[in-house]
């Protein structure tokens, strides 16, 4: 059995009125992938962030290559060879990528005055030959793209001579291609006798590239399982521990529902080419496609959030004239963003405050004070109604996770009561059983005569909640789906071949 790198024991951590952590354990062998997973608030993150120094234990021991150590901040876990690497990455974007990676340890002239980029240049190249990473050390981080900004923070992480790597949702928003050569470093990083701890919810991947899977549920240690030894549906059952109903819903769709939204001939830049289509009075209308077909920028057009060329909207057989966001809540519609954390939620506010944003005059009187009576009631009932897992209406937004936080944003546009809603990845770095509460909450909006609209990368997910599916490619409709078409092959045909807009 190979040393063992890493072991917590009986590790609980409580905040006021949550305990995040009860009596969990997790160990961590040299050359393995070990995948963390879990529901949003299952503990991951807690966990992670108690073993990088972020966070301190109430209780159990950790031990590193068998002796206890105390990790009483991030500089002693990073002493220690623990380096994470967050979803959201820390890196400064108007800096070299040298100067990232030696942020904080840059090394001076001999005058101990100037700083020696040159140096930081030539040991940055060393480690980038090492990983076979073309990446130009001089480069600013802000002309990188994504894929090569994670690849600096595995720099970074080697820099530190890292044995145990911790990352966060690393595939989250990388093409395949980029995938497989994330995929390739870690293998060879693994090789090398690195402990990489691999937290995703995307668990397909985890077997290609995990060897072990430990399961969290609730703040619990569920447990431990060589990934050969295990399917997707059992893992999918100790996450969530109930069922998920992975078939289509049946659909609540009338064939003599009006049209709720008609969009004709819709430009707005490369991205968005003479776009038209029908949603109908509950209705759930998929947008499929590649990266970069232009969903989203469809999307952010109809909302007014970008400037059109030319088109035209209705609602409801009204022609609607739809210059910025307010032009379009004012008419019914609601955008609920691929990135609900910069356009979604505040999230330094409380749930009351997110609540009331998308209507605010209806909770304020006489123009000047908030009625924060009427407020609290609205957000308690969207609490009961969302299932949004919080202590209280007082509980600030950036403390749920990720299926609560998309929740609260609907309970916004629900509070504004809007007719229309456009998801975009409605899904998206949430885990499995916070996904099938949205589906459902999709098929209920449906049901009460909610038109929808849902863009989504996950074809799964377009398969199984869509009435119809449109398929968009290099900016253009490229296809229309119905019924027993609505398939994956037929999906990606589309995806893959642009043809007229429909």
């Amino acid at each position: 059995m190979a040393d063992e790198l890493i072991r917590m024991d009986n590790i609980s951590k409580e905040f006021p009125g949550v305990k995040a952590l009860d009596n969990v354990s997790f160990q961590l062998r040299a050359g393995e992938v070990h995948a963390l997973v879990g529901e949003n608030g299952a503990g991951k993150s807690t966990l992670m962030k108690v073993l990088t120094g972020i966070y301190s234990k109430d209780e159990g021991k950790i031990f590193c290559h068998g002796e206890e150590v105390e990790i009483d901040s991030v500089r002693a876990s990073q002493k220690l060879g623990i380096i994470m690497i967050h979803q959201e990455l820390n890196l400064m974007s108007h800096l070299t990528v040298a100067q990232n990676i030696f942020i904080g340890r840059e090394v001076r002239g001999k005058a101990g005055i100037f700083l020696n980029d040159a140096e930081i240049n030539r040991k940055s190249a060393e480690i980038f030959k090492r990983l076979n990473v073309d990446i130009d050390p001089a480069t600013k981080v802000r002309n990188l793209t994504v894929a090569k900004q994670q690849m600096v923070e595995i720099a970074k992480a080697l820099s530190y001579n890292s044995e145990i790597l911790i990352m966060d949702e690393p595939t989250a928003s990388l093409t395949t291609r980029e995938i497989e050569d994330l995929f390739r470093v870690i293998r060879m990083l693994k090789d090398e006798g690195k402990g990489i701890i691999y937290i995703s919810h995307r668990l397909e991947e985890l077997k290609q590239i995990s060897d072990r899977i430990t399961v969290m549920r609730d703040g619990t240690y569920i447990d431990t399982i060589d990934t050969k030894d295990i399917e997707i549906d059992r893992i999918i059952s100790m996450m969530v521990g109930r069922e998920i109903f992975v078939t289509k819903t049946e659909s609540n769709l009338s064939p003599d529902a009006p049209v709720a939204l008609e969009v004709k001939h819709l430009n707005c830049g490369k991205m968005v080419q003479n776009i038209s289509f029908q949603v109908h009075q509950g209705e759930i209308l998929g947008i499929a496609g590649l990266m970069g077909a232009g969903r989203t920028e469809t999307a952010r057009a109809i909302f007014g959030a970008d400037k059109t060329q030319s088109g035209e909207i209705y609602v409801y057989g009204q022609q609607v004239h739809i210059k910025s966001p307010n032009d379009a809540v004012r008419n019914g519609i609601a955008y609920l963003s691929e990135d609900r954390k910069r356009y979604g939620v505040l999230l330094g506010l409380n749930l009351e405050h997110n609540t009331s944003l998308a209507d605010m005059k209806d909770f304020t009187q006489a123009k000047l004070f908030i009625n924060f009576r009427k407020a609290r009631k609205n957000t308690e009932v969207m609490i009961q109604r969302l299932k949004i897992k919080a202590p209280s209406s007082k509980q600030l937004a950036k403390f749920l996770s990720g299926g609560n936080q998309q929740k609260l944003v609907l309970a916004k546009w629900l509070t504004r009561n809007s007719e229309i809603f456009i998801f975009d990845e409605p899904t998206r770095g949430i885990d499995v059983g916070a996904k099938n509460e949205i589906y459902k909450l999709l098929n209920d909006l449906a049901a009460q005569g909610k038109a929808i609209i849902m863009i989504s990368s996950e074809l799964p997910e377009i398969i199984r909640v869509s009435d119809r599916v449109l398929v968009m490619c290099e900016g253009h409709i490229s296809g229309e789906v119905k019924g027993n078409e609505i398939n994956q092959n037929t999906i990606m045909r589309y995806a893959t071949k642009r043809k007229a807009s429909v």
